[in-house]
């Protein structure tokens, strides 16, 4: 199968970061722009120390990318960390067959 070539801790790192919803929120704020720190503590309503460690869980899981500018820190999507997951995924729907659902039947 074709991602057993793709790091599996990778893949493993960017479902955990993807599994909370804060994190998420982070993702979708940052599909259309670039934004700093300021912006998305704004926008989310949280304190800039709440979202500093889900910022950095995403990170570390390369699903997005920081820089700084000055003293603010900005981030945007690493959007070729999403397209292993991507791949991850649609090897299932490659290559594994899809099973009938099954009905248990009492004993009557």
């Amino acid at each position: 199968m074709g991602f057993a070539i793709l790091p599996s801790i990778e893949i493993s790192a960017g479902f955990h970061a993807l599994s909370e919803p804060l994190r998420l929120q982070v993702v979708d704020l940052l599909r259309e722009q670039e934004l700093c720190v300021c912006d998305l503590c704004e926008s989310l309503n949280v304190a800039q120390s709440k979202l500093s460690f889900h910022l950095k869980v995403l990170r570390e899981a390369k699903l997005i990318r920081s820089r700084q500018e000055g003293r603010w820190i900005y981030y945007s999507l690493n959007l070729s960390q999403f397209v292993i997951l991507e791949q991850y995924l649609a090897e299932f729907r490659r290559f594994s067959p899809i099973l009938p659902s099954r009905t248990c039947h009492e004993e009557e």
